[in-house]
């Protein structure tokens, strides 16, 4: 499998953002492109786009941010509509960049993010890349509700019992996001690990109440999406199969699908050369 070698992350930059603060890592020039990862433990913009990220950046700028409550970056208690704080938040990270408009290329739990995002600030976005993302819970190819949870319950083994480990890790990695286990950069499973061990994380992930927020469904904000859309599917996906990301490309006004063979939920560290070219043909699109 044509894999990059994954790199120690740089450093990156903190900004403020609307009383919270925000970790992200800015590489190359151009137009922006905001990079949006996932939600399984130890997640973070450079851990699950880190080596797709430098082909991009040959000619775009590319902000890597660490979602809240994820990274380095702040971990507040959520109160109220999830996706909704998400999205203002993600707005006032863009104002205090001084990003007016981005394309998003995002993956899980940060495509949700982007899509709601679109619907209620459609003037901030140019169009979105969306992979492996659930915003819906309803119609006849939306995962189930023991679907939906699939996520939290791997939350819940890795953190649970003896708590934490590099093995665990690498396990949850091969059953949920990678088609191949064999593939697993070494890296990727020391990245994600180390990460979810800060004590943040860790508080956040053991909580009995529910400090990520309420879920929302997001069927009504798809067809209020202007911009085009590319839903960009593993054929393996854990989570929900290729069905799904059809269905949602019809829910929006501007939807198109692409699906690719030997992948599961991260394409974009799976195969990431071919993962670049097909979103950088669609990015490049003069989308109107």
């Amino acid at each position: 499998m044509d894999l990059m070698s994954v790199q120690a992350p740089p450093e990156g930059a903190y900004a403020e953002a609307d009383g919270v603060k925000y970790h992200y890592i800015d590489l190359g020039e151009g137009s922006p492109t905001v990079f949006l990862h996932g939600g399984g433990p130890g997640c973070t913009g450079w851990s699950d786009f880190g080596q797709v990220a430098p082909l991009f950046a040959a000619d775009r700028r590319c902000l890597l941010v660490d979602i809240l409550q994820y990274g380095r970056s702040a971990k507040p208690v959520i109160e109220g509509p999830m996706w909704d704080y998400h999205a203002a938040k993600t707005v006032a990270l863009l104002d205090s960049l001084g990003v007016a408009r981005a394309d998003f290329v995002c993956n899980s739990w940060g495509g949700t993010i982007a899509l709601n995002l679109a619907a209620k600030y459609p003037e901030r976005v140019r169009s979105l890349v969306i992979t492996g993302s659930m915003p819906v819970f309803h119609g006849p190819l939306a995962p189930l509700p023991e679907g939906g949870r699939r996520g939290r319950n791997a939350r819940d083994v890795y953190y649970g019992g003896t708590g934490p480990s590099r093995q665990k890790m690498r396990e949850l990695i091969a059953r949920l996001e990678w088609y191949d286990p064999e593939a697993i950069p070494e890296g990727t499973v020391t990245l994600r690990h180390e990460q979810s061990l800060d004590p943040e994380e860790t508080a956040l992930a053991g909580a009995s109440d529910n400090p990520r927020g309420d879920w929302q469904d997001l069927a009504a904000e798809l067809g209020a999406i202007g911009a085009p859309v590319l839903f960009l599917w593993g054929m393996y996906d854990a989570f929900l199969t290729p069905d799904y990301p059809l269905m949602l490309a019809r829910m929006v006004p501007r939807g198109n699908l692409h699906v690719m063979d030997r992948v599961s939920h991260h394409p974009q560290e799976e195969r990431p050369y071919d993962y670049y070219a097909a979103v950088t043909g669609f990015l490049d699109q003069r989308h109107g």
